[in-house]
């Protein structure tokens, strides 16, 4: 029973259009979420306007407890599907590091990120040492010719920094 009330982070899929109007019913029922957004410059008939655009469409991130987010299909009716994990028997729960990275490199420079998508070959696991990212582990790819770390929330999505000097980088070693 423990473990029904301890938090994690789901992943749900919402219908088109409907990712602002979830997070506003989760914002009033307190509960945390996270929708991956960021700001983008355009021009309009009245001049240069600033907007925040979704970077993944039809997808926001849940920290709830289990029991919580059954009611927010059950009680609240709430327009969800909840992302299965590997085997489909039960709802994908993203490792708190994973989501804390994620939202930390889309919160620290959202032009200097990429999504990517989750299909990455996986390269050596690394953290980073110096620079305005330091702490931060990923994977070590190499994307248009150069260094990146890729942040993976695994089966769902991927996101890369802008170029990192390898100097800047140490290398994870993995536990067998």
């Amino acid at each position: 029973m423990i473990e029904d009330k301890k938090l994690h982070w789901y992943v749900a899929y919402t219908r088109v259009n409907q990712e602002l109007v979830i997070k506003k019913k989760l914002d009033e029922l307190g509960i945390e979420n996270f929708l991956p957004r960021e700001e983008q410059v355009r021009d309009t008939p009245f001049g240069r306007k600033t907007i925040r655009v979704l970077l993944i469409h039809g997808m926001i991130f849940i920290r709830t407890d289990k029991v919580t987010s059954f009611s927010l299909l059950n009680e609240y009716s709430l327009n969800i599907v909840y992302l299965k994990d590997i085997e489909g028997r039960h709802s994908l729960i993203v490792p708190d590091k994973q989501m804390e990275d994620f939202m930390f490199l889309l919160d620290f420079s959202a032009a200097g990120i990429e999504v990517l998508n989750k299909d990455l070959k996986r390269g050596d696991r690394i953290r980073v040492i110096k620079g305005p990212l330091v702490g931060l582990e990923g994977e070590l790819v190499r994307l248009r010719g150069h260094k990146r770390v890729v942040i993976r929330l695994d089966g769902v999505a991927s996101i890369a920094t802008s170029y990192i000097p390898g100097s800047f980088l140490e290398k994870i070693e993995r536990n067998n």
